[in-house]
C-alpha cells in the first residue's frame, strides 16, 4: 500500500516492510524467502515471534544496519554477512540521512509478558514528511498520549496497532488508543499467526471506521 511517500507492506504477525528511499523492516518472523535487502532491520524486543534470526538472515546484505535493544544483543552476534548493529533503548532517536528512528515505550500493564522494566520498545519512523508508528508488543500506555503531534495537516501518520490480545491490546483497546493518537491511518497487527484472527482485524477496522478513523487490513504480502 502506498502511503503518502512510503509503501508499506505487512508480512504476517507483527513484520513490516516499509520502503522509501531505504528499505525498511520491522519485526520480520516467518516472512517468505526472496524478498530484497534491508537497509535497516529494527526489532522490538527479544520474544522469539520478534527477534527471528532465522528471518533476519534471509534479508542481510553487507552494510545493513540492524537497530534492537539490549536484551537482544546475544541472539544477533554470528553472522557470515557483515552487518552494523545500534543498540536503542525508550527515548533515544537515531538519524541515518532523511530517515529519523525513534524508540518509544511498549509494555503490558495488567499482564506480565512485556513488564515496563524489560524496556521493549515501539518505534516513530520519520522520512519526508511521513510518520510511521509501529507500537510493538504493548497495552494501551500513558505514553501514547505523547503521539498526537504528528497528526499534522498535509503530512501522513501510519499507525501500526497490535489487535490480537492476550500478549497485547484487544481490539476495543486498540480502537481506544487510535481514538487518541489520532494517525490519517491504522493498520492492525500482531495476529493471524500465534493470537488473533482475520475476524479480529475486521472487527478493528468495522470499529474504527464507525469513529471516523480510517483504518485498513492489509494483505500478507
Amino acid at each position: 500500500m502506498q502511503i503518502g511517500n512510503a509503501d508499506i507492506k505487512w508480512l504476517g504477525h507483527s513484520g513490516f516492510l516499509i520502503k522509501n528511499s531505504s528499505t525498511i523492516y520491522i519485526d520480520p518472523y516467518n516472512i517468505k524467502d526472496g524478498l530484497e535487502k534491508a537497509d535497516f532491520i529494527l526489532i522490538t524486543h527479544n520474544h522469539y515471534d520478534h527477534c527471528s534470526v532465522a528471518d533476519i538472515e534471509k534479508i542481510i546484505k553487507e552494510g545493513t544496519r540492524i537497530i534492537l535493544t539490549p536484551d537482544c544483543q546475544s541472539k544477533i552476534t554470528r553472522f557470515n554477512t557483515p552487518i552494523k548493529m545500534e543498540i536503542i533503548e525508550p527515548g533515544i532517536e537515531l538519524t541515518f540521512g532523511e530517515v529519523r528512528i525513534l524508540a518509544v515505550p511498549a509494555y503490558n500493564i495488567d499482564k506480565s509478558f512485556h513488564p515496563k522494566d524489560e524496556q521493549g520498545i515501539g518505534y516513530v519512523i520519520k522520512f519526508n514528511g511521513t510518520v510511521v508508528y509501529h507500537a510493538g508488543d504493548t497495552d494501551f500506555i500513558p505514553e501514547m498520549q505523547k503521539l498526537t503531534g504528528y497528526q499534522q495537516p498535509g503530512k501522513e501518520f501510519i499507525a501500526l496497532l497490535p489487535i490480537g490480545g492476550r500478549f497485547t491490546m484487544t481490539v476495543e483497546e486498540a480502537v481506544e488508543a487510535a481514538k487518541m493518537i489520532k494517525p490519517s491511518l491504522v493498520i492492525p497487527m500482531h495476529y493471524g499467526s500465534i493470537v488473533g484472527t482475520d475476524d479480529d482485524a475486521k472487527e478493528f477496522v468495522k470499529l474504527c471506521r464507525e469513529e471516523k478513523i480510517n483504518a485498513e487490513v492489509l494483505e500478507k504480502a
